[in-house]
């Protein structure tokens, strides 16, 4: 059963509503990679959303452009704030993806108020996005972000330039803090009025590994049973106009993806807080 789409904001592309986060593919061999891609076309996904940064993903998804490029809304980030670095990464990525043009750059992670300066000041990586554009290179402009700041960030963002995306965590948790379920909410808001893609994060986490043995290649311990799995799913996308960008393992893909192929209602508090509860879960950012 594919996954439903939506409109990806104004970019006139209708993405799936889960959207696969390589990432997972960072520490992957080509055999792994392999069987990912097949998951992607069981379930019709058709957005990949990487970084530069992702240790062997660029190249990975790369050697699945030459055959399957027209199947994938190509997305990437560069992490570089300068005018010069982040051209010079852009450019690598198109070698490593192996495509002439991305669907998509993000500003990778701009939450620092002095990157953030830097990144969208003059001779800045925004600049070197633009150009890009520009020459047909990339097609539209997104910025990223972690922590408890980056709903008020990401609407500094949006004042300042008109992305075509932003993106940032969103789960049962991080929204129990009403500081930053406010900020998101106005994001929310903001996004939906300037048809602007919302884009969620750490949407199965259950919290920080702390001394725990890691068990799974993400940097934070995720939910990993299947039913919970689905409920915390169903959570994301029962939020209208959302688009969730799948965790950093690929040994908990299929949950994900059959989750979101045959969705449920969105699940009440009561079911989350016994989530909570059950599991001890915690906020992945405090």
């Amino acid at each position: 059963m594919a996954i439903a789409t939506q409109p990806f904001g104004r970019t006139g592309h209708d993405s799936t509503r889960v959207i696969f986060g390589a990432a997972a593919l960072g520490r992957s061999n080509p055999e792994e990679a392999a069987e990912t891609l097949q998951l992607l076309l069981r379930y019709g996904i058709n957005h990949i959303d990487t970084a530069a940064s992702y240790g062997r993903s660029e190249r990975l998804v790369g050697g699945w452009m030459p055959e399957h490029r027209d199947r994938f809304f190509l997305a990437t980030k560069t992490g570089e704030r300068t005018y010069e670095a982040a051209r010079a990464q852009i450019r690598h990525s198109l070698e490593r993806l192996q495509t002439d043009h991305l669907d998509h750059i993000q500003l990778h992670n701009l939450v620092d108020p002095a990157e953030w300066a830097t990144a969208m000041g003059p001779g800045g990586a925004l600049d070197a996005a633009i150009e890009a554009r520009e020459e047909g290179l990339v097609r539209f402009i997104g910025v990223t972000g972690h922590g408890v700041t980056v709903p008020a960030m990401h609407l500094r963002s949006l004042e300042r330039f008109p992305f075509d995306s932003v993106l940032l965590p969103y789960n049962y948790t991080m929204m129990a803090n009403p500081a930053y379920a406010a900020g998101f909410d106005e994001l929310a808001r903001v996004c939906a009025a300037r048809q602007v893609a919302l884009q969620t994060i750490k949407g199965i986490t259950l919290g920080p590994w702390g001394e725990k043995e890691h068990t799974h290649t993400t940097w934070y311990e995720p939910l990993n049973r299947r039913e919970d799995i689905a409920l915390a799913v169903n959570w994301v996308l029962g939020r209208a106009g959302t688009f969730l960008n799948t965790v950093g393992d690929v040994s908990l893909l299929p949950a994900v993806f059959e989750a979101a192929a045959n969705p449920g209602p969105r699940p009440p508090d009561a079911a989350m807080e016994s989530l909570v509860r059950d599991r001890g879960m915690a906020p992945l950012f405090v």
